[in-house]
């Protein structure tokens, strides 16, 4: 298809498509090889591995490249991980081509020679069905005595049936979420319409527009939709003491509310009831779920946190150290931030960039995403895209960082139940 400046050709892009294999086998290889050919002038080569999946039509596709390995001419590379899909798509007997470079900084990287195999002969594991020949077809043409540029070897080979984030739910893992709403006074004086808790009798504001949204996503993954629903940094009554983790619905023996229809009466409730204050601090809500979290670790309850808040936040130091204390647990935070304001601070929180640390301890795996509402607010009135794309980002991270907790622990999914058959009734006649 070509696309570009009118009138003038700028490059083709050619697309192809396979069906995908169900096969979900991962396999882990390593590699090593002996005496391959010296390629720099002033030192041995510097060698990496590039692996090919050949295609329907008989191309072939780029699926793995292994580290550079520098001034060997006997390198043996680490173990690396990929799908039986990606390798072959799970056609044990498709070509797999194996080429052998040696690494150059100018990106000129210089062929040594190729090799081909296949799923099958490499399942045998390390024997001598699995030692390479790497031959340079120039060469081969060239020169009568070239026998070849060196060998590889396959080291070890092992088979791993990758596991779902849906196997562990199917299996009977609970997910909990717990809502927690910013009731501090950077939000506005919620009578007032610049307000982001106004008070309005025809629509609903930014905090419930963002929970219902959002709530109405992460519902149907908890299954007995009953939500532990908190506030922070308000005066409550009756004798205007500051919380940082209130009971929405008033009980705090009992801060469940029955779904988000239930969170969001909560909610309003606690608005007319409660005075917006300060300051806005974080780590008592997720220590608070923290705290259910440690309980559980044997895999069977895995615990999310929804944060909603303008994202003026007060306590840096204490969240990212209640951050880094909490991702050693079956838990994960997800910040929604409302309103106009920048967002620095929860993008810092969110790690993907850098992971959060706190006194020189860093998270042991990400568990923090930050959504900003108002990217998801369709200008167009195409309100159900929008919140599409709302659900796909809210929740894109939330089931590898489940199931990183669960790898890190050896915790495998319960075979989930049998399907329920209705009992057949056997009809009995009196004689």
């Amino acid at each position: 298809m070509d696309r570009g400046i009118p009138g003038r050709k700028c490059g083709t892009i050619i697309l192809t498509a396979e069906e995908l294999n169900c096969c979900r086998d991962a396999v882990l290889m390593q590699f090593c090889a002996n005496k391959l050919d010296k390629k720099d002038f002033f030192g041995k080569s510097d060698p990496f591995l590039v692996f090919y999946r050949s295609n329907e039509d008989g191309s072939f596709t780029i699926c793995h490249k292994t580290e550079v390995v520098k001034n060997t001419l006997n390198p043996v590379w680490q173990a690396f991980k990929i799908s039986v899909r990606a390798l072959c798509n799970g056609d044990y007997d498709r070509t797999i081509k194996v080429e052998v470079y040696d690494w150059d900084r100018d990106g000129s990287h210089d062929f040594i020679g190729e090799f081909t195999t296949s799923y099958r002969e490499l399942s045998r594991g390390q024997s001598q069905f699995n030692v390479y020949e790497v031959v340079n077809p120039k060469k081969k043409g060239k020169k009568k005595k070239y026998i070849n540029s060196g060998t590889v070897t396959l080291l070890s080979f092992l088979v791993e049936t990758e596991v779902s984030f849906l196997d562990y739910i199917k299996g009977g893992t609970q997910i909990n979420f717990t809502v927690a709403i910013d009731f501090t006074a950077s939000n506005g004086n919620p009578a007032q319409p610049t307000s982001l808790h106004y008070m309005n009798p025809y629509q609903l504001n930014a905090y419930g527009m963002a929970l219902k949204a959002v709530g109405e996503i992460v519902q149907d993954y908890d299954s007995d939709k009953m939500f532990p629903a908190l506030g922070f940094g308000a005066k409550l009554p009756p004798d205007g003491r500051i919380s940082h983790e209130f009971a929405l619905n008033g009980n705090p023996q009992n801060p469940y509310c029955d779904g988000i229809e239930g969170v969001m009466e909560a909610y309003y409730r606690s608005l007319k009831s409660v005075q917006l204050y300060g300051p806005t601090n974080f780590a008592p809500v997720i220590n608070h779920v923290a705290r259910y979290a440690s309980s559980v670790k044997d895999g069977s309850q895995y615990f999310v946190l929804l944060i909603v808040t303008d994202g003026v936040i007060s306590d840096m130091a204490q969240t990212k150290e209640s951050i880094v204390n909490a991702s050693k647990l079956p838990m994960s935070i997800i910040i929604v931030g409302v309103g106009p304001a920048e967002f620095d601070a929860m993008v810092e929180l969110d790690g993907d960039d850098v992971r959060v640390s706190s006194r020189g301890k860093y998270a042991e795996r990400d568990i923090v995403q930050f959504v900003p509402f108002r990217d998801y607010i369709d200008r167009s009135g195409n309100h159900i895209l929008s919140m599409a794309r709302l659900a796909k980002d809210v929740l894109a991270e939330i089931p590898e960082q489940f199931l990183s907790y669960m790898r890190a622990r050896g915790i495998k999914p319960s075979p989930a139940p049998p399907p329920y058959t209705p009992p057949t009734h056997v009809l009995q006649t009196q004689i």
